[in-house]
């Protein structure tokens, strides 16, 4: 694999923890704020529709520019999202900080998995995806207990100063080893919508949303789920998220295998799994051992659906797949947000902690739907440019 992928995968593991490291930290946020569970928790649905927003508007008003530039201002509003979250001393001006770092997220995916797949021969787009994705999965590996673990050890903000450093370091090593990568001379944002005309394109970002929505339905109120549930205590909650994270990062490697040799029958068979994994955690969630389990098993089979959702949206808009790339990014988020909303809502109905499990569950499960309906539609023919 071209090491430039490995400058990619640098930020996808800092834009990673940025999303993701807040989970393990919602308690002391909330405490910290003096606000209610919920309300912390929209810190994470706020990053997830900022970051959607920014798919869809800055890859587009980018669409003309070197790719190579686009990623490297993407990682400067980054590093300024992150450091006003680490200066935050009031609930709005962290939700401002997570809102503007959320801005660089989807677009930074959604160029740089063009990138990424330009940089491989056409059998191995979903392998250098994965690379790339791969620095968001390290994150949930080492980045995300270990943030909490340092949020916990040293204040919250500790993890936002310690996100801040990670952004300029991947900031270097983009301009130092990513290549140059002009946009195709003949598209401009009118080429990149006109994807947007095909049914097969919107099916793949509907997938995208539900599949995600159940991942993250389940997944952010997890702290609770185990502390309040299970019977965990907090100091525990980061070597646990390290279970997830350890299941997240072979789940992306063997999705992006998965995806390269057979698409569709892995992603069904990935949702399909993903329904079972989560209602069976619904059902034993009291249970100490299984919760181990099923949280392995969870980010495992969560993330393994990443790099073949990217590359069927790319797939089916091979003649202008920017702006495609951004918003199954968006939909990755729209899926997030709308996952966290109706958790939310099950908590607050006074469902119990064990309601999200349930909630990501029927999400998931309307997701294979979807892609059981999208695979039987006839493939339009990609249109010419000329």
């Amino acid at each position: 694999m071209p090491i430039g992928l490995l400058a990619l995968a640098l930020g996808g593991f800092g834009i990673g923890l940025t999303e993701f490291g807040i989970i393990g930290l919602l308690p002391e946020v909330a405490a910290d704020f003096g606000v209610s569970e919920q309300a912390a928790g929209y810190l994470v649905s706020g990053y997830a529709l900022s970051v959607a927003a920014g798919a869809l508007a800055l890859t587009a008003a980018t669409a003309r520019f070197d790719r190579k530039k686009v990623l490297l201002a993407l990682m400067v509003l980054f590093i300024v999202g992150n450091l006003t979250s680490a200066l935050a001393t009031a609930y709005g001006t962290m939700m401002i900080g997570r809102v503007v770092a959320a801005l660089c997220h989807g677009a930074f995916f959604g160029v740089g998995s063009v990138v990424a797949a330009d940089m491989v021969p056409e059998g191995r787009r979903a392998g250098a995806i994965a690379l790339m994705f791969g620095g968001l999965t390290a994150a949930n590996v080492l980045g995300v207990p270990l943030g909490t673990l340092l949020g916990q050890q040293l204040g919250w903000r500790a993890t936002f100063w310690a996100i801040t450093v990670i952004g300029v370091v991947a900031l270097a090593g983009i301009h130092l080893l990513v290549p140059s990568a002009p946009p195709p001379a003949r598209t401009g944002l009118r080429g990149e919508l006109a994807a947007f005309r095909r049914p097969q394109v919107w099916l793949s970002a509907a997938v995208t949303v539900l599949a995600f929505g159940g991942m993250f339905g389940a997944f952010t109120y997890i702290a609770f789920t185990l502390t309040e549930v299970t019977g965990f205590a907090a100091a525990t909650v980061p070597w646990l998220l390290v279970l997830f994270g350890a299941g997240t990062f072979a789940g992306n490697y063997a999705g992006g295998k998965l995806a390269d040799r057979a698409l569709t029958p892995s992603l069904a068979a990935i949702l399909a799994a993903l329904t079972v994994v989560l209602a069976v955690f619904a059902l034993t969630a009291g249970s100490k051992p299984m919760t181990v389990l099923s949280l392995l098993l969870m980010g495992a089979v969560g993330l393994a659906t990443a790099p073949g959702l990217q590359v069927r949206i790319m797939s089916h808009a091979q003649d202008a797949p920017t702006l495609a790339s951004g918003a199954n990014i968006a939909a990755f988020n729209v899926g997030n947000a709308l996952g966290a909303w109706l958790s939310g809502l099950a908590l607050a109905g006074g469902l119990g902690f064990v309601a999200p499990l349930w909630v990501g569950a029927a999400v998931t499960a309307a997701g294979l739907v979807v892609l059981a309906f999208a695979s039987v539609r006839p493939r339009r023919p990609t249109p010419s440019m000329s």
